[in-house]
């Protein structure tokens, strides 16, 4: 197939299964090179393979994640080819996260006392098997022969809410390295701030696109004072997201410890949900912009 300077191919080894093979094809490479390294009949060895698995991961995670936003934000021959090969660009992911399921297996079952003693939290274990479940869920479904058992609402929401507990998921986990661990290195940084962009894209195109639905409709924009209200917002969900370890010590002590949370602290995924504390903050600002003309109607 013929290309030009403002189209990228719809077949070849970038699209499709070829792009998947291009992906997950050097991934398993790095995962059994990194094996014949890595001591695994220690335990740090086999956490350091989990960690790895997981860098090769994450990546394309955010990709999935963004990629209808980017479509909206910037309409391109690129954002196009993102948005075709959205499906392949997640089963990369799934191929990925399926390397990391083997070393946490390879943690539980050989190295059992330490997973016990160093490692299990009931919570992250409801965590992890939650968004397995997703995973699996989403991949199996991402095949014509599975999607057509579903109806397409069903559909629809089944990748909605998976992919936004995948995304959290991960982006808690470089909030906590962060914020709360000592020592993170840059590509922990990295990805954190990747993951919140990553977010980030999804609300500026979803406040888009509703506003460009009210203005069709000849609503007015928000009140000038919502309209700094929802940026001062904005820039102070910000500010909080890049000094999380300023104010996560006090959110502690305030969220934790009650005899009402006791039962959310065992098994609520995310529970107090300190992560995502200044997202929220960032989308009330988002969703005022988008609001405010409504309410002035």
């Amino acid at each position: 197939m013929g290309t030009d300077r403002n189209n990228i191919p719809n077949a070849g080894i970038l699209n499709k299964w070829g792009l998947f093979w291009l992906v997950s094809g050097p991934i398993s490479i790095a995962m059994v090179a990194a094996m014949t390294v890595k001591d695994l009949t220690t335990d740090p060895g086999v956490s350091d393979m989990i960690q790895l698995s997981v860098r090769c991961a994450v990546p394309w995670l955010y990709i999935a994640f963004a990629a209808s936003a980017i479509k909206v934000l910037l309409p391109c021959a690129f954002s196009r080819w993102l948005r075709r090969n959205r499906k392949y660009i997640g089963l990369c992911f799934a191929a990925a996260m399926a390397w990391q399921a083997f070393f946490i297996l390879w943690m539980v079952i050989v190295h059992t006392e330490y997973y016990v003693n160093e490692v299990y939290v009931l919570r992250d274990v409801i965590e992890g098997v939650t968004g397995y479940v997703f995973l699996i869920a989403m991949t199996v479904t991402s095949f014509t022969w599975a999607r057509r058992r579903l109806q397409p609402q069903r559909w629809r929401m089944l990748h909605l809410v998976g992919i936004y507990f995948l995304w959290a998921y991960a982006f808690r986990y470089y909030w906590w390295l962060l914020f709360y661990y000592s020592n993170p290195d840059a590509l922990d940084y990295i990805y954190y701030w990747a993951g919140l962009a990553a977010w980030g894209g999804r609300a500026v195109a979803w406040n888009r696109m509703r506003r460009g639905g009210s203005n069709a409709s000849g609503a007015p924009g928000p009140h000038p004072i919502t309209r700094i209200a929802a940026h001062l917002l904005v820039g102070a969900g910000l500010v909080a997201a890049g000094l999380g370890s300023t104010w996560q010590g006090t959110a502690e002590q305030i969220l934790y410890g009650y005899a009402i949370t006791e039962i959310p602290e065992l098994y609520l995924p995310y529970w107090p949900f300190e992560p995502f504390l200044a997202v929220a903050v960032i989308m009330l600002g988002v969703y005022l912009l988008r609001s405010g003309g409504r309410a002035a109607a």
